[in-house]
Order: C-alpha cells, then structure tokens, then sequence
C-alpha cells in the first residue's frame, strides 16, 4: 500500500476507527471527490429529466419507462466487470465518466438551441443507461483494490456518502437552478460537475498489473471474456453467502427502490401536490437518512455484517410500509428519513459481503453481477407505473412492501447458516 509523504502526516495520524480513515490513503483522497461530483451529477440529472418527462407528457407510465431506460445498461454490467479486471478500474471509470460529459453536453445544447423534446431525451436515457448502472459497482472494485482490508467498511462507508449528500445537494441544487434559471443551465453545472469527476479519477495511481493472474492460466484467460464472466459467475454461485447477498440486493431493487426513488416525481406532483422544489425536499430526505446510515456504519467497528443486512432490510421493509400511507409531506418526509437510513445499513453491508469474499482478480466481475441485479429497479417500476393506474399508489406501494419483508424473510431463513452465526464467515469482523 502507498505512503504518503510528509505533507499528509496529520492525516496518518488519524485513528484507524476514525471516519476519516480511509483519507490516510492518497488515492482514495482523489477517487472520493470524482464520486462525489459524479453522484452529484446524477442526481441532478435524474431530478430534472424526471420532472421533464412527466411535465411535458403527463403520465406516470412514461416517467416509469424513463426511469427504467436507466437501467438497460445492468444487462451488460457483468462485461464491464471483465473489462475492468483487464484494462483497470481506474481507466474503465474514467471512460465511463468522460461519456456522462459527451452525453450531457448533448442535452446541454439541444436545451439552449430549443430542439429539446421527450422523445430525444429518452433516445439520451438510452445511452446514459447503457454505462452509467455500471459506475457503482466499477468505484466499489476500484475502493477494494486500493484500500487495505481493515480499512474497508470504513471506506465502502464513506464512499457511499458520495451518493447520500447528492441526493440531497444535487436535488436540491437541481431543482433550484432548473426552476429559476431553466434547463440549459442547469446543465452547464451538470457538464462542469462531469468533466471535474474524470479529471480526478485519473489522478488515481492505477497498478500496472491490476489483477496478475498465473501466466499460462492468464494468457488462457485474457483470449476468452466470456470465460472471465464464467469464472466470476461460478465464484457467486458457489459461495452461499455471495448468493443470498445477490438475491438480497435483487429484491430490494425489484420492491423497495421504486417506492423511494422512480416513483418520487408522480408522489410529489400528485399525491401531496408540489412543485420541482417539493420533489427536491422529497428526494433530500431520504439522502438525509441514507448519509446518517453512512456516517454512523462508517464510526462503528466490529459489525456483523450479514446480521446487519438481514436486520436493516426488514426494517428497511417496515419503514416503506409506513411511508406509503402519509398523505401529508411532513409526515412522507419523516419516513424517508427512516428509510433512507435502514437502505444505507443494508446496502453497505451487501457491497462488504461481496468484496471480503472475492479475491482481487474477481471483484470486477463480481461487482458486474451485482450491477446486473440492478435491472429488478426498471422491472419494478415497470410493473408498479400499470399497477398504480389499476389500484392507486397507496396500495400498489404496500403490495411491493409486503412481498418484500416477507421474501426477505425467506431469504434469511434459507441461508440462516451462512448468514446468522456470529462465526460464518459473513459475519467476520
């Protein structure tokens, strides 16, 4: 691992349980900030593509169709992962990053030139979708690569924050410049934000060798992708607590993401009856409690990981139960609020799961299976935009809830072996 030079001495100095552990490290000093800006940028992108669509064609089947073509991308994930295990992790990021720019600069100037309508910008989710459900499983497998082992909850932890406070700056950042200024400029921010993040992740040190491989084995390998994906497959299906991590991390975006985040846009206009500033309150609040869930895992050590997935998305379940019914936006907030910190805990724990138990020549590929679980969101929200047409959004969200908590439940029941004792190896600390 690197040493940094007497400049950052005080940074050394910090405590290993402290938050601000994983800053001792020089390249996690760069790779925080270009996810922050890249979150941020989603987020702001996300909030103000949303309301467009559902503003300018007015139905909540198309705005559920939007925000499921940003996740076509899931399907190809696992390749991405063989990518990075071959190219690097810094490289394929920073690619993937300079095409958010290329796209956004699009959006950008067909929004100041007036040519902007719906159907261009679900041409543009399209492509945006292809690459970006990827980035998240590419920066957790570039943090696992570069951070030492006892470090990497904390890491994992604080790398979330990234997304946790964009949802809360970038939606209400979002919201703000697109209400008062319009789209065009908003998205000169978002370009900006853009081209900042693949600056910094190129400041990453890349080893030469990301993932040295046997030399006969190697060759062998590097002459078949598909074998790569292969091998990473049977890695997951082979280890019992890859796969109920897996299973979980599936359920929770086929039945728990739409609730808290597609379908925010149609709760905000047409259950409590706001604006874009509304959605943003909406949105920041979940990130208030995911950032709480972040913080407060990354401060705490010796966790049992496995048991924490297990509890923290039960009562992730239960918080969503709740949320459904408010009516008023105070009360919807407090939810959130809750709920955002449950999703934190648990999802943090899912990523932990994973990296512990891949050695380092998987964790692309292993990070890639994990993003192609991801296409259970645009399943659900598909499935949820026919439902709430059918039988409103107050029992279509308890439905998902319930169905939920109680695969959920089956989940840990089949797996209790290698999840629930304090010594299997998911619960090591």
């Amino acid at each position: 691992m690197e040493r940094d030079d007497p400049r950052h001495r005080k940074l050394s100095e910090i405590p290993r349980s402290s938050a601000l552990a994983p800053f001792r490290i020089r390249n996690y000093r760069f790779q925080w900030p270009a996810d922050l800006l890249t979150s941020w940028a989603f987020e702001m992108e996300v909030l103000i593509l949303s309301w467009y669509v559902l503003v300018e064609t007015g139905s909540v089947l198309l705005l559920t169709l939007f925000a499921s073509l940003g996740y076509v991308g899931t399907l190809i994930a696992p390749l991405l992962g063989v990518v990075g295990d071959r190219i690097g992790h810094r490289d394929l990021l920073a690619m993937m990053r300079a095409t958010y720019a290329v796209l956004a600069t699009t959006l950008m100037t067909l929004a100041f030139t007036g040519h902007l309508n719906p159907l261009l910008v679900f041409i543009i989710a399209v492509l945006m979708g292809l690459v970006r459900p990827s980035d998240l499983g590419v920066r957790g497998a570039l943090v696992a690569t570069i951070m030492p082992h006892d470090l990497l909850i904390g890491a994992i932890s604080v790398s979330r924050t990234t997304m946790d406070t964009a949802r809360i700056a970038g939606a209400l950042s979002g919201a703000g410049l697109f209400a008062a200024l319009g789209m065009g400029p908003a998205y000169v921010a978002i370009v900006c934000l853009y081209i900042c993040a693949t600056l910094l992740t190129l400041c990453v040190v890349a080893p030469r060798k990301p993932h040295p491989l046997a030399e006969a084995a190697g060759a062998a390998l590097r002459q078949s992708p598909l074998r790569d994906l292969k091998e990473g497959v049977s890695v997951i299906w082979s280890t019992p607590r890859m796969q109920a991590a897996m299973w979980v991390a599936f359920l929770v975006n086929l039945t728990a993401y739409p609730l808290s985040n597609g379908l925010l846009p149609y709760v905000a206009k047409t259950i409590y009856g706001t604006n874009q500033t509304g959605l943003g309150y909406l949105s920041a609040s979940f990130a208030v409690g995911s950032l709480a869930g972040s913080l407060a895992l990354s401060m705490i050590g010796g966790v049992r990981v496995a048991r924490l997935m297990i509890a923290a998305t039960v009562a992730w379940y239960a918080a969503l139960l709740v949320f459904v019914q408010m009516q008023t936006m105070p009360t919807a907030i407090v939810w959130l609020l809750l709920t955002g910190f449950c999703q934190s805990l648990s999802m943090i724990s899912v990523a932990v799961i994973l990296m512990r138990a891949a050695s380092e020549h998987f964790r692309g590929r292993v990070m890639g299976v994990r993003m192609m679980v991801i296409y259970g969101l645009p399943l659900g929200l598909l499935a949820a935009g026919s439902l709430i047409e059918e039988i409103g959004f107050a029992a279509t969200g308890t439905l998902y809830a319930a169905a939920g908590l109680a695969m959920m439940l089956a989940i840990a029941l089949h797996w209790r072996a290698d999840l629930w004792p304090a010594h299997a190896p998911a619960n090591a600390r």
